[in-house]
C-alpha cells in the first residue's frame, strides 16, 4: 500500500532528487468537492497534496509510520472518488455545453450573486488568466457580463445574464441529482460525518499554508 500511495504521489526515491527541492507528479488536479447537496469549489484536496509533498523534502515530521500510511491511504481514497464523482457528472455538462470550469462559473454566480473576478478565480481555483479565458468564453455566448466597479473602476464584477440564468436553473437541479447519485454509497448521517471531517481537515491544511479563512470557509 506504501508503494502504490507513493506512486499515487508522484514520489521519487531520494537518488532522484537534487539539492533540497522535491519533485512530484500528482496523477489529477481536483478542481471540485461536492458539499452541502451541491458542486461548490474547494480545491482543498490539492492544497494537502501540495502539503504532504512538500513536508517529504523536509525534515523527518515525528509522525508515526501508521499515520503516515494512514494519511497517503486517504488522499488516494479522496481522489479516487472525487474522480468517480466528476466522472458521473461531466456527461451531463458537456451535453449542456459546459466545461466544469465554465459551471463552476456560472454556479458560483448563481448562487453568490455578482462577484468581482478575483473572488471568482478564487473560489473556483483556477488562475487569473485561466479565469480571464473562461469569463470571455461565457460571455461570448451571453451567459453571463463584467461591469465595472461603481466605487472603484479597477474592480471588475462578472454576473449572470437572463440567459446564463435560465441554463443554470435547467442544468443545476439535474447536476445535483447526478450527485446524490453518485454519492448514493453513503447514507445522510455519514454524509454529514463525511463533511465535517473533510472540512476540518481542508481548514487545517490551509492555515498550515497561512491562507486567509473567511466566513464562507
Amino acid at each position: 500500500m506504501q508503494g502504490e500511495a507513493d506512486r499515487a504521489l508522484g514520489y521519487q526515491p531520494p537518488s532522484l532528487r537534487k539539492g533540497n527541492s522535491f519533485r512530484c507528479t500528482p496523477l489529477f488536479v481536483a478542481k471540485f468537492c461536492p458539499v452541502a447537496g451541491k458542486l461548490t469549489p474547494s480545491g482543498t484536496l490539492v492544497r494537502i497534496l501540495t502539503i504532504v509533498v512538500s513536508k517529504a523534502g523536509q525534515q523527518p515530521a515525528p509522525a508515526t509510520d501508521g499515520d503516515r500510511a494512514a494519511t497517503l491511504q486517504l488522499i488516494i481514497a479522496l481522489g479516487r472518488a472525487l474522480q468517480a464523482i466528476e466522472r458521473s457528472v461531466r456527461p451531463h455538462l458537456v451535453q449542456s455545453g459546459l466545461g466544469l470550469t465554465e459551471f463552476a462559473v456560472l454556479e458560483v454566480l448563481y448562487h453568490k450573486g455578482a462577484l468581482p473576478l478575483g473572488q471568482i478565480r478564487d473560489r473556483i481555483l483556477v488562475t487569473g488568466a485561466s479565469t480571464t479565458y473562461v469569463v470571455k468564453k461565457l460571455e461570448e455566448r451571453g451567459l453571463m457580463r463584467r461591469r465595472a466597479c461603481a466605487e472603484d473602476s479597477r474592480v471588475v464584477f462578472g454576473e449572470l445574464t437572463a440567459k446564463g440564468r435560465a441554463l443554470i436553473d435547467e442544468v443545476f437541479p439535474v447536476h445535483v441529482e447526478r450527485l446524490q447519485r453518485a454519492m448514493a454509497g453513503l447514507s445522510v448521517s455519514q454524509k454529514r460525518e463525511a463533511s465535517r471531517l473533510l472540512r476540518a481537515l481542508g481548514l487545517h491544511a490551509r492555515r498550515m499554508t497561512g491562507e486567509r479563512i473567511t466566513e464562507d470557509d
